[in-house]
Parts: C-alpha cells; structure tokens; sequence
C-alpha cells in the first residue's frame, strides 16, 4: 500500500492520533484529533504540545508537561505509556481523554519521534458518574445521607462473606434515639428531622473509613464495624454514646440534648443478617431498661 491509504487510514481514525519528531514539534494531527481538541491542524502544526496547545494535567491538576510528560519519556527511553488524562481544548474546557504513546524508531532502531493516540472519555465519565448517582440513590437514606436498609444488608452480607473466606471478625450496634417520639410531638417533625441528621452526621465523622453507619428505619440505626474484637466494639461503642451525650441542637424555642441507647454483638459465623440484627435489637432494649443513654453489648 501507498503512502495515500496510510493517510486515509489515519484520517479515519475515530481516535485522535498525532506525531511528533525527536524536538516534539507535532508534524501530523488528524481529523479525530481536531474534533476532540478543537485545533486545526494549521493551527498546531510546528508547534509542541507546551506551546498552549494540550497542555495535559492529571487528576492532581499536576501540569504534564512541567511534570512527568508521558510524551517527552518515552522520546527519552522508547517505552510505550498508557494514561488517563484531561487535555486542554481549544474552548478553554478540559476534555478527559485517555492516551497511548508509542516511540518510533528508524531502520537503525534508533527514537526518531512519537505518536499519541487519544481517545475522548466524556461519554465513559458521564455513564460512570450517572452510576455513582445510581448507586447513592439505591444505597443512600434521603434524609441522613449515610446509608440506608438496604446498603446495611448489603454490606453485612459483604462481611460475613469476608469472615468465611478470610476469617476477618466483625461487630455491629443497634440504636436508637431516646424518647425520639416525644420529640416529634413537642417540637414537630422538622425537628426531628434535625435530630436524625445530627445524630447520624457525628457518627459518622467519627468513624473509620472501613465502618458504616445506616439508618434501618425511623430512628434506629446499624453501625457496622469490621476487624474489631467484643472489647474493642465495647470502646467504639461508648465513644458514640459519649459524643451523641455531648451534642446538642439548638431550636427557637430550646436547646435539645440527645441521648441514644446502644446494644452491640459480635458475629457468628452461623448468624444470619436477621438474627445478628435482632440479638443487637434486643441488647438495645438491655439498655432501654437500665435507663437510656446506655451501652449493652454481648
């Protein structure tokens, strides 16, 4: 084949592809990388990259091409790279794209330049982030935004996998908000709202990264909490009660203080999600008994 078919195959390219000599001074743009970039390839032709072209950053904003070109390391080492980056487009805007730079070498195996290939990822970000709202819409509680029923299903059903396969333990805490009732009659629902959030939002932020907390339904919550012994559950569990004890909220009318009463087991490896959630449920109510604001665990 031509020279001409080699062109035309270039220029039908659905990615983006351009070439630069050994000094990086792009040499070929074609269509695909035009309608990406939205430079003509008068527009770019002689000039590189740095030249307030692609101007490539990471998802650390880092300046490719102040710091760690892919393009000018492999002219340097020959080595082919693959990287997820955002280039910048004609419009001002940046465009997620990911890359693939290959060098090229003459008959003497000698580096003579490199070629970018670059495909547009708008449309994989897009369906990526439509699934991450997917998913905080199936798995999030509206109202407290921590998890909800069926998120604290999934994750223990998630952690007893991981305790039979890897023998990693796990412990939960059942609670709810003490005399959450006469708070929603003295001061109305809105309030109560408020509680809710209050309550679930300081749990949360002191909890570890690997833990969870969700809502199982009106004011009663599950915290899950992986890799931990009963003692250990028996601190975490306190600390809760502690902050929740030293939180309060301030309305129009007073100054609500919170109190919660917590009941927390370890599982079993013959549990099952309803069991474990009911021996907690029913340590709960150990602690309702012995007058609120209280840890039972067991």
């Amino acid at each position: 084949m031509g020279p001409e078919i080699y062109r035309d195959l270039l220029e039908n390219l659905y990615d983006g592809v351009y070439y630069v000599n050994k000094t990086q001074n792009i040499t070929i743009w074609n269509k695909s990388a035009e309608k990406i970039t939205g430079y003509s390839k008068n527009e770019v032709r002689g000039f590189r990259c740095s030249d307030n072209i692609l101007r490539h950053i990471n998802d650390q904003g880092d300046e490719l091409c102040i710091k760690g070109c892919p393009l000018g390391r492999t002219l340097r080492d020959g080595k082919i790279r693959d990287a997820d980056v955002y280039l910048h487009h004609k419009n001002g805007h940046r465009v997620p794209v990911s890359i693939r730079v290959a060098p090229i070498l003459d008959k003497e195996k000698q580096i003579i330049g490199a070629v970018e290939i670059f495909s547009d990822n708008s449309k994989q970000m897009t369906i990526l982030k439509e699934l991450e709202i997917l998913r905080k819409e199936v798995f999030t509680d509206k109202l407290t935004q921590v998890g909800n029923r069926k998120f604290a299903e999934f994750n223990l059903a998630t952690r007893f996998s991981e305790m039979k396969a890897y023998d990693i333990p796990f412990g939960v805490l059942f609670f709810d908000i003490d005399n959450f009732k006469k708070i929603n009659d003295a001061y109305g629902h809105n309030t109560g709202d408020m509680v809710l959030k209050m309550v679930s939002k300081t749990i949360l932020n002191i909890l570890r990264s690997l833990d969870a907390i969700c809502r199982w339904g009106g004011d009663e919550f599950v915290v899950i909490i992986p890799n931990v012994d009963l003692n250990t559950l028996k601190i975490i569990a306190e600390k809760i009660r502690m902050f929740i004890e030293k939180t309060w909220l301030k309305t129009k009318d007073a100054i609500l203080r919170i109190t919660i009463s917590i009941g927390g087991t370890m599982a079993l490896e013959a549990d099952s999600i309803d069991a474990l959630i009911q021996k907690a449920d029913s340590l709960m109510y150990d602690s309702k008994k012995n007058g609120r604001n209280a840890i039972s665990i067991a």
